[in-house]
């Protein structure tokens, strides 16, 4: 029995050990998990002070950039909000400063001494300047959105994997309690069967010992005889089915079969009626006794009879 039990109880120990290391995974720094905070250099360059001495008095770091969403654990959504915002602070400087550029550049050429004077070839050179620029700013956005792709499917991924992660991890802590549950209703099992076989063998082979024949099979013969159950099951329900189906038709035809019983029975009582008036009439005419009908019938013959000699009719 001690033998038996040992695969389980190195089931519930290998479970503990489990659950252990996990715990010791969990209790290492930096095992939380929570979204890249983008805000953390910015908001470790605000916290840090710049190195000064006495001629130059620590000042306050001044931005327009407000750092109050600093204090909050950032979401995907904020990200998105954030990532929003900024992209078109950017579009409006970049297009403030390229009209400034411009507005110096002009008054420059027009004030300056001597005039700066722009020829056709120089706009030429600047335009394919700045027509390889676009090229490689172009061809950087894409890796840098192709980078991003990438990221985001890598994040989606590792996501995905936490989630079943924790899941893996809850059914693990669950593990033990439920193996302890097995291990209990086992212990029980084996002793009903040890007291049905007890049983069935002090009592010269009685019906609890043949009932429970099944529990001391091994696993494999158990499987199959539970097999082979269900697939009796099966048969049965189905057959259960078929005639549930069958049950109208035979319900109307057991009705039709009703009335037509009914009907032969009204006529049985009415022949054996008819069989009993029958009866009485011809043993009141052994009798000596003529009924009514009897002479009614008589004097239908004679009054047939005197007509026809009356009024001289052939038959």
């Amino acid at each position: 029995m001690a033998h038996a039990m040992s695969p389980a109880e190195t089931d519930g120990q290998r479970a503990t050990k489990v659950l252990d290391a996990l715990a010791q995974l969990e209790s290492a720094p930096g095992h939380e998990l929570t979204i890249i905070k983008i805000s953390e250099p910015i908001s470790s360059a605000i916290s840090s002070p710049a190195p000064h001495n006495n001629n130059n008095p620590p000042t306050a770091r001044t931005s327009d950039i407000s750092t109050a969403a600093l204090d909050d654990t950032p979401t995907p959504a904020s990200l998105a909000a954030d990532l929003a915002h900024y992209k078109e602070l950017f579009s409006k400087l970049r297009f403030s400063y390229v009209e400034q550029v411009t507005k110096e550049k002009f008054i420059r050429a027009i004030v300056g001494d001597p005039p700066l004077i722009v020829t056709p070839r120089d706009n030429a050179a600047l335009e394919a300047r700045n027509a390889a620029a676009k090229a490689a700013l172009r061809a950087r956005k894409a890796d840098v959105a192709r980078l991003v792709a990438a990221l985001e499917t890598r994040g989606r991924g590792l996501a995905g994997r936490h989630a079943r992660v924790r899941a893996e991890t809850a059914a693990l802590r669950a593990l033990p309690a439920r193996i302890a549950e097995a291990e209990a209703r086992v212990a029980v099992l084996r002793a009903e069967a040890e007291e049905q076989r007890g049983g069935g063998g002090g009592g010269g082979g009685g019906g609890g010992g043949v009932d429970r024949a099944g529990m001391g099979l091994p696993l494999g013969k158990t499987v199959a005889l539970v097999e082979a159950r269900r697939g009796e099951l099966a048969g049965l329900e189905r057959q259960v089915e078929a005639l549930a189906g069958q049950v109208p038709r035979k319900r109307k035809e057991a009705e039709r079969l009703r009335a037509e019983v009914g009907g032969l029975e009204n006529r049985r009582g009415n022949s054996a009626a008819a069989a009993r008036e029958a009866k009485r009439r011809r043993e009141n005419m052994q009798g000596g006794v003529v009924d009514e009908l009897e002479a009614q019938g008589r004097w239908y013959r004679a009054s047939e009879a005197v007509l026809t000699r009356v009024l001289d009719l052939k038959g």
